[in-house]
C-alpha cells in the first residue's frame, strides 16, 4: 500500500485545492463584514486561536500512531481495546467534571489544567507498563473532555462579557478555527510519519513532540489570555432540562451520539485493518484528514448561494455516505480475504462524510440549542456518545478474545456491520428531526429561505 497511499495523498490534496478555490469563488451565504473588519475583534480572535490551535496541533500529533505504539509494546488487540475503552469511559465519567471545572477553577485555569494533564498523558507513552498506559488513557479522556469544553467556554465568556462583541460574531471564530484545524490534522500526519518512520524514531516520537507544543500553549494562556472569574451555576441540570423539553434537541442529540460514537470505533479499527499491509501510517492519517478537509470545502460550496443546499440536506447526505462506507467495510474485511484497497477507499469516504457532517450539525446546534445552554447540552450529548463507543469496543474485545480476532477477523467485520446499523438509526433520527421542523425557518440558511422545505 506504500505507492497507493502516496498517490492518494497527492490526489486528495489536488481535490482539496480545487474545491477550496471553487468554494471561495462562490458567493458566501452569510458574510460577516463587520466582524472581519473590526480590528479589536480580529486581535482578540487571533489571540484565542494562537492558544487553541496549539492545543489542537498537540492533539492531532497523537492520532496516527497510538494503536501502533501499543502494538510496538507487544500488547494484544484485546488488551488495546481495553485501553481505548478506559479512555472513552473516563470521558463519560469525567465529562460532568469537565463542564464544572471552568466554573469552579476559572476558565483559563481549566485550560492550563488541560495542558498539564495532556502533557502527563503523552509522557506515560514512554512506559511499557500496561497500568501506566492505562492511567495515561484516563488522563487522555480528561484532557479530551477539557479540550471540547474549556477553550470554547473561555472564548464565549470573554467575547460576550468582557469585550461585549455581538453574539453573531462567535461562529466566525470557530469557522476560522475549523479551517485551520483541517490543515493542522493533515500536517500532523506528515510530521508524525517523518518522526516515526522516515527518521526512524519510533511510534513514541510524535507523543514526545506534543509535550513542547502543550508547553507553548500553556505559556500563551499564562502570558496573553486574561483570567475569568470562577462562578458556580446549575448549568448541567439546566442543560438536561433543555434536552428533555425540546424534541428537536433530543433528536439532534441522538444523531450526534450515533454518528460520533462510530467514529471512535473507526479510530480504533483503521490501524489494525490497514497496518498488516505495511502502509506509512502518518501518510494514511494525512489522507484521511485531507478527505475530511475536502468534505468541509464541499459543504461550503454546496451551501453557498450558487447551489443553495440546506444544512439538513447535507446532514442527510453525510449520514448516507457514512452508512455506505461501513457497508463497504463489511465486505472488504471478510476473514481470510481482506481487501485493503477497498477498506482504504471506504475510510476515505467516511472522512469525506465527516467533513460534511460537522459543519452541518454545528449550524443546527447553533439554531436549535440556546446559546446560554449550549455547553451544558453538548456535555449531555457526549455521554451516550462515549457509552455507545465503549459498548462497541467491549463487544469487539469479547469477540477478539474468544476467536483470536486480528486483521480481517470476524469481530472486526461484525463491528463494521453494527456501525452500519447505527448509521441507519442516525438517518431515521435525521428524517424525524426535519419532519418535525419542516417549516421552521430557523433551521434554514437565510439566503435560501422561502424556496421550499428542507
Amino acid at each position: 500500500m506504500l505507492v497507493t497511499s502516496y498517490v492518494a495523498f497527492l490526489l486528495l490534496l489536488a481535490l482539496c485545492l480545487g474545491l477550496e478555490l471553487t468554494a471561495r469563488r462562490a458567493v458566501p451565504v452569510q458574510p460577516v463584514p463587520t466582524a472581519s473588519t473590526n480590528p479589536s475583534f480580529r486581535g482578540f480572535q487571533t489571540l484565542f486561536l494562537r492558544g487553541y490551535l496549539l492545543a489542537l496541533w498537540a492533539d492531532w500529533l497523537q492520532g496516527p500512531y497510538l494503536y501502533k505504539l501499543y502494538r510496538h509494546y507487544s500488547f494484544l488487540e484485546s488488551q488495546i481495546a481495553i485501553l481505548y475503552v478506559c479512555g472513552l469511559a473516563s470521558c463519560v465519567l469525567l465529562a460532568p467534571a469537565a463542564a464544572w471545572l471552568p466554573q469552579a477553577l476559572g476558565r483559563r485555569r481549566t485550560c492550563l489544567l488541560f495542558c498539564i494533564a495532556y502533557s502527563a498523558c503523552c509522557l506515560t507513552k514512554l512506559s511499557r507498563s500496561y497500568f501506566v498506559l492505562l492511567f495515561g488513557r484516563i488522563l487522555g479522556g480528561l484532557s479530551t473532555s477539557l479540550l471540547a469544553t474549556a477553550f470554547e467556554a473561555w472564548y464565549v465568556h470573554r467575547h460576550l462579557e468582557v469585550h461585549d462583541f455581538p453574539a453573531e460574531w462567535i461562529p466566525s471564530t470557530f469557522t476560522r478555527a475549523a479551517s485551520w484545524n483541517h490543515g493542522l490534522a493533515v500536517a500532523a500526519g506528515l510530521v508524525a510519519n517523518l518522526l516515526a518512520e522516515w527518521l526512524g524514531l519510533g511510534p513514541v516520537a510524535p507523543f514526545l513532540l506534543a509535550v513542547p507544543c502543550l508547553t507553548a500553549c500553556g505559556w500563551v494562556l499564562i502570558s496573553h489570555w486574561g483570567p475569568t472569574q470562577a462562578r458556580f451555576t446549575r448549568s448541567c441540570m439546566e442543560g438536561l432540562r433543555c434536552l428533555l423539553s425540546d424534541r428537536r434537541v433530543l433528536l439532534l442529540g441522538a444523531v450526534q451520539a450515533l454518528f460520533e460514537s462510530v467514529l471512535y470505533i473507526f479510530v480504533f479499527l483503521w490501524t489494525p485493518v490497514l497496518d498488516p499491509h505495511s502502509p506509512p501510517l502518518g501518510i494514511i492519517f494525512s489522507c484521511l484528514m485531507a478527505a475530511s478537509m475536502a468534505g468541509s470545502s464541499l459543504y461550503r460550496l454546496a451551501s453557498s448561494a450558487r447551489y443553495r443546499l440546506q444544512p439538513g440536506q447535507l446532514l442527510c447526505l453525510s449520514v448516507l455516505l457514512a452508512f455506505f462506507s461501513f457497508f463497504m467495510l463489511t465486505f472488504s474485511t471478510v476473514p481470510g480475504q481482506p481487501r485493503p484497497g477497498e477498506s482504504f477507499l471506504a475510510f476515505l469516504l467516511l472522512e469525506l462524510a465527516c467533513g460534511l457532517y460537522f459543519p452541518a450539525v454545528s449550524f443546527l446546534q447553533g439554531r436549535i440549542i440556546p446559546e446560554e445552554r449550549r455547553t451544558a447540552v453538548l456535555t449531555w450529548f457526549r455521554l451516550p456518545l462515549h457509552l455507545l463507543a465503549c459498548l462497541g469496543l467491549l463487544a469487539l474485545h469479547g469477540e477478539v478474545s474468544g476467536t483470536g480476532g486480528g486483521e480481517g477477523g470476524a469481530g472486526t467485520r461484525h463491528m463494521f456491520g453494527g456501525c452500519a446499523a447505527m448509521m441507519l438509526a442516525a438517518l431515521l433520527a435525521v428524517i424525524s428531526l426535519f419532519t418535525l421542523s419542516r417549516h421552521d425557518s430557523d433551521l434554514r440558511l437565510e439566503s435560501v429561505q422561502g424556496e421550499g422545505d428542507i
